[in-house]
């Protein structure tokens, strides 16, 4: 679509605001025909039916505003998100920037949102018409940057917004939160999901949501051991693999290279598909993870499945390839499905772990 080449000659925060505005207005879907679901791509996972394994991650549409809009590319689920308890700003800005020649983004947001309480209003309504519109919504929740409740931060966000939402996830990886990334050591996780768990088990609108965590691909032996272990003992339904990375590669050669941020995009595909496959072996195939990081065509998602991913997200490769990107990786992806002689993509989960 012309829109989406046109909108790259802008700042990569400005052209990130134009399309979210874009989408608002409803008028994508008269230029674009989305991917017609086929049955070898269709999953039950958390009692809810996937279509296709493909969601758009947490960070593009942080505030809800565009979630209908986002489902009707093609999108089986979306992420809504990162949503903190009270709104804040996020970082100083530029804190977005293009990594052109890598095919990558690097940013230093901050978590800048709406806060749930505006949020609540957007998703609600969303959800209440769930029924009649199609697609998952997820909801990706994160700490204020200054909060002395850390605990009760993620408590009141679930509280306030799950009931809207079909799964939710404790974001606990952000590179760009001072302080986020501790809650990966084993006694903080566990503490946050014990505390969130027990509140969860005395309210019926959010008893039996999904709960996920979404974690760093930078972490090191003794963390992917613990929070295998955590997950498991803890019952976790799901783990995201995983965020932006604070690390840079010798390969990079974009002149933004250096700038400061979490690193998205083709340059974590590798290292992020490496630790899913690990992941998957410390939990054993019995937590569902999510697979994100570099993910650009139907043979990227297929690896991720191979690799223990029973769902995927991307959010890099849409925006530089615009939303046909996501008829292309399904049809891909449907392609070696069949090619390997499986009937449908849960038998490919894991095989190369």
């Amino acid at each position: 679509m012309m829109f989406f080449k046109i909108i790259k000659i802008f700042p990569a925060e400005l052209a990130h605001f134009l399309t979210i505005k874009i989408l608002k207005l409803g008028i994508i879907k008269f230029f674009f025909k989305p991917f017609t679901n086929n049955e070898i791509l269709k999953q039950f996972i958390w009692n809810l039916e996937f279509n296709n394994p493909l969601g758009l991650a947490a960070g593009f549409d942080k505030n809800g505003e565009v979630i209908s809009e986002i489902l009707e590319l093609g999108f089986s689920y979306t992420e809504v998100g990162t949503v903190t308890l009270k709104p804040q700003n996020g970082n100083k800005k530029p804190r977005i920037f293009r990594l052109n020649k890598d095919q990558a983004i690097i940013n230093h947001l901050g978590f800048n949102n709406h806060g749930s309480e505006k949020v609540l209003k957007r998703i609600k309504k969303r959800y209440e018409m769930k029924y009649f519109l199609h697609g998952i919504i997820g909801l990706n929740i994160g700490k204020n940057l200054n909060t002395d409740d850390i605990t009760g931060d993620y408590i009141k966000c679930i509280k306030s917004l799950g009931p809207y939402c079909d799964y939710i996830v404790i974001n606990i990886s952000s590179p760009n939160t001072p302080g986020l990334r501790e809650l990966q050591n084993r006694g903080k996780l566990e503490n946050l999901i014990i505390n969130i768990k027990n509140e969860k088990k005395l309210d019926n609108q959010i008893r039996n949501k999904p709960l996920l965590i979404k974690i760093s691909p930078d972490i090191n032996e003794e963390q992917k051991r613990d929070i295998a272990l955590t997950s498991l003992a803890q019952g976790i339904d799901g783990i995201i693999i995983g965020n932006t990375t604070s690390l840079r590669s010798d390969f990079l050669i974009d002149k933004n290279k250096n700038k400061e941020g979490g690193l998205s995009g083709k340059p974590l595909f590798e290292s992020s598909t490496n630790l899913l496959k690990e992941m998957y072996n410390l939990t054993g195939g019995k937590i569902v993870l999510i697979g994100v990081g570099g993910i650009f065509s139907g043979r990227d998602v297929y690896e991720k499945i191979k690799a223990g991913a029973s769902l995927v997200q991307m959010y890099t490769g849409l925006i530089y390839e615009g939303p046909v990107i996501i008829e292309k990786i399904n049809k891909e992806l449907i392609y070696f499905l069949k090619a390997d002689g499986y009937n449908n993509i849960s038998e490919a989960i894991g095989t190369d772990a």
